[in-house]
């Protein structure tokens, strides 16, 4: 790289560039296949904690337990069993692993609770080379927040459900329960950390603000937490076996499983009891919501990223359907129809100011967005109008679900063979399986896309949290709108004006990221550029003030 410019603003430039060029190219109905490529490290300002990697290590405290609950999973069977019927049960450790960053001086840290993927079974036997808390995705994840000065917190959730029930209706109550299962494991993981907190706070967290960060079926975890709070929401009647219509029978019996906080039924062991599951937010990866109607106007804000060509959760609203299971249930919401609900009720008003700041981050989810509008979704459904705090991924893949995956073919045998003990073959095919999603899966290709992720999410959970005191969101933004250049577009000079403080430092770059012109050592609220002599096109001006930087476009004609 030429000059000095750092990734940050590099990435910052890419984007706006290659965003020129769609408008010039009247590109409408093709969204940048690799958007996220170019904005890894997300805003042009200088690093915020919380908002950017403040931090270069962290710790992991590993295999914790959280709880201890009943299982449909057989353990030690032989044959490996991934599903046994009601009354056959096994009562594992649920555990976690807590990542924290190194060197930080703070004692209460928002504490992310992060919840992997997978269908709702075992790795292998979901079909997928994914689907524990070690993927790759989900550590990188918890990495990444712990860098970012939070806690992050690795949970496992119970899994295990029959995808060869004989009929619709027990593989939808089979289906069902899991992610019941998951909803109540989550739960007491966060009283977990609340009686944690009261009694020494072992990893410093503040429970005051608690998110909820799910990838894939994690993400269908989150959102069903943040909603399901009364009886009538999962006896909705395609919630019930109608196979005798005079006798409706719930697919979910709460005296059976419990209720969706984790107590009673006879199946369910308790745990953590009597400490707060309140949560403040939740960001979800590829996830849905089981109905419209369970999101109501109070519940906490949300935001999302999402492959609006995923196969199981479809963007807008239509079946779940699963390999080998057929359709399990019909009008699931994904994240497009989730967060127009969620807009429309005001829950997500805390995140305009974020929406309306122009990071780059935001910028690159209403391009994206603009450009999904009209497309199809998997369900058939076409796109509408852009809505915001989704951030829709659409690459060249038709099947494309989880760019973030990353997972290695040789691995994956090994698991299935060796940890298993089942076929080489069973990792062959859960590998071939998930390459027909992914076949650019790549650790460039996974690690841009977490990054747009995180640099997409943490904006929003800062504003959500009420952590703009600490990281000052709205400092920033006032920032970026004090500083004006004109003319521009400009030829032979700009002048940089600043109503908030006095100009330390100017740096333009080329859109190829070339330092182009520098002036240091200033020490004034409006500074002339003359004789640039500098060719047509875009370029990036970054304005240094009181150790703030922000990058603009300048225009050169």
């Amino acid at each position: 790289m030429i000059g000095k410019i750092n990734n940050q603003n590099y990435s910052v430039l890419i984007l706006i560039f290659i965003l020129e060029q769609l408008k010039k190219e009247n590109m409408k109905k093709i969204l940048l296949p690799f958007i996220c490529l170019f904005i890894c490290f997300g805003s042009s300002i200088a690093q915020v904690r919380y908002i950017d990697e403040v931090f270069t290590e962290f710790t992991v405290d590993s295999s914790n337990v959280y709880a201890e609950n009943l299982t449909v999973l057989a353990a030690n069977a032989t044959p490996p069993q991934p599903y046994l019927p009601t009354g056959q049960f096994g009562i594992p450790a649920l555990e976690v692993d807590v990542y924290e960053p190194v060197g930080d001086t703070e004692t209460e840290r928002p504490l992310v609770i992060v919840l992997h993927t997978g269908t709702f079974a075992p790795i292998i036997y979901n079909g997928n080379p994914t689907g524990m808390r070690d993927d790759y995705a989900t550590a990188a994840m918890c990495q990444s927040y712990a860098k970012r000065g939070y806690v992050a917190a690795n949970v496992e959730y119970r899994l295990g459900w029959n995808p060869a029930a004989q009929t619709q209706s027990e593989r939808a109550a089979s289906l069902m329960k899991a992610v019941y299962r998951a909803i109540q494991d989550t739960k007491s993981a966060v009283r977990f950390f609340r009686n944690d907190y009261e009694n020494g706070n072992t990893w410093g967290i503040d429970t005051s603000r608690i998110i909820l960060s799910g990838q894939g079926s994690g993400g269908w975890v989150a959102l069903g937490y943040a909603t399901v709070d009364k009886l009538a929401e999962i006896q909705l009647s395609k919630f019930l076996d109608l196979s005798d219509p005079a006798n409706p029978v719930a697919l979910i019996d709460t005296a059976e499983i419990g209720d969706w906080d984790g107590y009673g039924g006879l199946y369910n062991v308790e745990s953590n009891i009597g400490f707060s599951n309140d949560i403040h937010m939740v960001c979800s990866m590829g996830g849905g919501i089981g109905d419209l109607s369970w999101l109501e106007a109070g519940d906490v804000p949300m935001c999302a990223v999402h492959c609006p060509t995923d196969p199981v959760a479809i963007y807008t609203t239509g079946d779940v359907a699963v390999a080998a299971a057929g359709v399990i249930t019909t009008d699931i919401s994904g994240s497009y129809d989730v967060m127009t609900k969620a807009n429309s009720l005001g829950n997500n008003d805390v995140l305009d100011p974020v929406n309306a700041g122009g990071d780059s981050y935001t910028l690159a989810a209403q391009a994206a967005s603009a450009n999904a509008q009209g497309m199809t979704d998997y369900g058939g459904t076409v796109v509408g109008a852009p809505v915001d705090n989704v951030f829709p991924f659409v690459t060249q893949n038709p099947f494309e679900a989880s760019p973030w995956d990353l997972w290695d073919s040789t691995t994956t045998v090994y698991i299935a063979s060796v940890v298993l003990g089942l076929p080489a073959q069973a990792g062959i095919d859960a590998h071939m399986s998930a390459i027909a999603q992914n076949p650019d899966m790549s650790p460039m290709k996974a690690n841009a896309y977490i990054d747009s992720t995180m640099g997409y999410f943490c904006r929003r959970i800062v504003r959500a949290t009420n952590l703009d005191g600490q990281n000052s969101i709205d400092e920033m933004s006032q920032l970026e709108s004090s500083i004006d250049i004109y003319p521009n577009p400009a030829s032979q000079s700009i002048t940089i004006g600043s109503k908030e403080g006095l100009i330390n430092t100017i740096e333009m770059y080329s859109a190829t990221g070339e330092l182009v012109r520098i002036a240091s050592n200033l020490s004034s609220t409006k500074i002339l550029l003359s004789n640039l002599n500098l060719k047509e096109g875009l370029y990036m001006c970054t304005v240094e003030i009181n150790g703030q930087r922000v990058t603009k476009r300048v225009v050169i004609q």
